[in-house]
């Protein structure tokens, strides 16, 4: 039953990251949230299903090794570069923010601090001539999991073995984990 109540609070976790295409202005912004919502599309069936048979600590190498797979071959598959970062980065390797990246992720800290619903915090512009975008993720109920103040010893111990420099904990509900970040192809780069 445990695991039920996880997979649901999974859920909600990640389609609070699938931003609605409603009122696109420019057609990058669109390909952009499409993407992002194929990477959340992917990755939150496989996640609630792994929790749901073999449970949190197997979910872990999903978001360590299938995840980062994913978003190296939606950028392979369509040009955009695709991938996370966060301000607490659990992969120190993969999910440093740029300077950029850092500038939003801030911004959308203080928009959810300040009770905007984190599906409603992303954004997109075109920096150094290429058209870039942010759609924040926050966390949600399962996220803490892995992510909260209170994590249980086997889920802890399996995040030291993928994640040795981990910094992703610690955080309440609602608050802004991370964020999924695109960057078009040099040929989006538009106006």
């Amino acid at each position: 039953m445990k695991r039920c109540h996880l997979v649901t609070a999974l859920a909600a976790c990640l389609a609070a990251t699938a931003p609605s295409l409603a009122g696109d202005t420019d057609p990058r912004q669109a390909e952009a949230r499409t993407l992002v919502k194929r990477f959340v599309g992917t990755v939150k069936p496989l996640l609630a299903s792994t929790i749901q048979e073999r449970g949190p600590v197997a979910a872990i190498e999903i978001c360590a090794e299938q995840a980062p797979a994913l978003a190296d071959q939606l950028s392979e598959e369509t040009g955009w570069s695709v991938g996370r970062v966060s301000l607490k980065p659990r992969n120190a390797e993969r999910a440093q923010p740029d300077a950029w990246e850092r500038e939003q992720l801030e911004r959308f800290a203080a928009r959810a601090a300040d009770g905007e619903p984190g599906p409603m915090l992303n954004h997109g512009e075109v920096v150094d001539g290429r058209y870039r975008y942010m759609q924040a993720q926050p966390v949600g109920g399962v996220c803490l999991v892995c992510h909260g103040e209170s994590i249980e010893p086997a889920v802890a111990e399996a995040i030291r073995a993928y994640y040795p420099d981990d910094r992703a904990t610690g955080y309440q509900l609602g608050e802004i984990r991370g964020a999924i970040t695109l960057i078009a192809p040099a040929e989006h780069a538009g106006p």
